[in-house]
């Protein structure tokens, strides 16, 4: 027998924009569609918000690991199930600068963890370790180094097995030819830790980048003569980036005039930058060998220094609303179709398990089951 579903009483997100006084109806478990409500519903919202989960590019732990420290199989599958928690449905678990065989191991665990059916694993991100030096941030600068031909050929290798491969590098470390290599291979190809002009960053955009990971953050500041990988990502139309929107990284008023200024087509989006405490009480963690300190919603090393952030989605949403001033119907789109629709997941999910309650003052989420 058919089980049917109806949910509403509280705007529900299709994607784009929220609907009022509709309802989501499901049969068995899967979204069948979005229509104007027609009586009393199964489940009420009570005003809260139905939405697909969100959709992290930048996760490098959670549940108490960081994928660094056991590129395995089941860190995945831990760091997925601490997210999912959080009201992710899809993530890019996130491997930070480290040794070769390190990152051998993570596209494998990856590689397996997606052909073993892994929920909530939409590939894999890999943030160096082809940076520049001189904005490494939290990475180990002892482990940083220019991308050489046999790397080219690992991370190729590694996109023909993996459904979406991003790779955050610096113009720096890689060049041009690299990157159109990189591209044609499919991967995605993000410029970050860089302080590279304004013009070099166009240039490599042109080569195939078309992200940039954490505008504002390990990357030259923009100023009036020197736009730098800034004002490349909100003029060029190519570039969608990430921004870790949690009231540390990126000043609201700073939010503001980025969300104001960015030309399309592309876009900005949210990443949590998550880190092994997501989802944990815990007071810190370490990173290759290094202490990070936990504290009053900030991770940093012990000169201070920003090392991941201390950030779910829906706080990011929360910010973005109420100290940026966007409208949520743009926030959401922020923490799930633009990412979504730049791996190629889709934006409306069909399973029932894939759809998020999010509190009405954006205090909080849950997976529906």
């Amino acid at each position: 027998m058919t089980q049917h579903l109806r949910i509403s009483g509280g705007p529900i997100f299709d994607g784009h924009r929220l609907r009022e006084a509709h309802e989501a109806r499901f049969e068995d478990g899967r979204l069948i569609t979005i229509a104007p409500e027609s009586g009393a519903p199964d489940l009420d919202l009570a005003g809260d918000i139905l939405a697909p989960g969100y959709v992290d590019l930048q996760v490098n732990g959670g549940g108490g690991v960081l994928l660094n420290d056991a590129p395995t199989p089941a860190t995945l599958a831990r760091i997925a199930e601490a997210h999912r928690a959080l009201g992710t449905r899809a993530l890019l678990p996130t491997l930070i600068t480290d040794r070769a065989e390190v990152t051998d191991a993570a596209i494998a665990a990856a590689i397996a963890a997606l052909e073993a059916g892994a929920d909530g694993i939409a590939g894999l991100h890999l943030e160096g370790p082809h940076l520049a030096p001189a904005r490494k941030g939290a990475h180990d600068d002892a482990l940083i180094r220019p991308m050489t031909e046999a790397d080219l050929e690992v991370l190729c290798a590694a996109a023909r097995h993996l459904p979406c491969l991003m790779v955050t590098l610096a113009p720096e470390s890689v060049t041009l030819p690299q990157v159109r290599a990189l591209t044609a291979a499919g991967i995605r190809v993000a410029l970050g830790h860089s302080d590279a002009d304004f013009e070099t960053c166009r240039a490599y955009a042109a080569a195939g980048a078309h992200l940039a990971t954490h505008l504002f953050n390990a990357m030259s500041p923009m100023t009036s003569r020197a736009p730098g990988l800034v004002g490349a990502v909100l003029d060029t139309g190519r570039l969608s980036s990430g921004v870790i929107a949690d009231g540390h990284h990126v000043h609201p008023a700073t939010l503001r005039c980025a969300f104001a200024a960015k030309r399309g087509p592309g876009r900005l989006f949210l990443v949590s930058d998550a880190m092994a405490v997501a989802g944990t009480d815990l007071p810190g963690f370490t990173l290759n060998g290094r202490e990070i300190r936990r504290e009053d919603g900030r991770l940093t090393l012990a000169d201070g220094t920003l090392a991941g952030a201390d950030l779910d989605l829906t706080r990011a949403l929360q910010v973005l609303v109420d100290l940026v001033g966007l409208p949520l119907d743009t926030a959401l789109e922020a923490a799930i179709t633009t990412p979504a629709e730049l791996i190629g997941l889709p934006v409306q999910p069909a399973a029932l398990s894939d759809f998020i309650r999010i509190r009405r003052d954006l205090s909080g989420c849950a997976p529906l089951s």
